[in-house]
């Protein structure tokens, strides 16, 4: 199973899912934003397949602190440029894997998903 894992190394919830994934023995691949930037095109895929709301980090301070006109913008059809010139606003970790998506950490449903 080919696994690429998207986030930040310290962010504590990506901290966790790598974790877990290495005490599966799971192998993946790590993608990381703040070296790696983001594509948003494979942005515009996570909100075709997972929804807007999922994949956006509403909670962060970096949200709280996007001007209005961005805040508005991850509304609609400028949400892919704006999160890819703002990463830490993409809900963290996401997992792309060979049925899907996983979007954030939820033991239990990387667990379901994962093995």
């Amino acid at each position: 199973m080919t696994l690429t894992l998207y986030g930040i190394p310290n962010c504590d919830t990506v901290k966790k899912a790598r974790t877990w994934l290495e005490g599966k023995g799971i192998a993946y691949t790590f993608h990381d934003y703040k070296k790696a930037g983001a594509d948003p095109a494979r942005i515009a895929e996570w909100i075709a397949a997972a929804g807007r709301d999922k994949v956006v980090n509403r909670a962060g301070t970096t949200f709280r602190k996007l001007s209005e006109a961005d805040q508005a913008a991850l509304g609609g059809e400028g949400a892919p440029a704006v999160l890819a010139a703002n990463a830490s606003v993409i809900k963290r970790p996401i997992v792309e894997h060979p049925g899907g998506l996983l979007v954030g950490f939820k033991e239990a449903e990387w667990a379901a998903v994962l093995g």
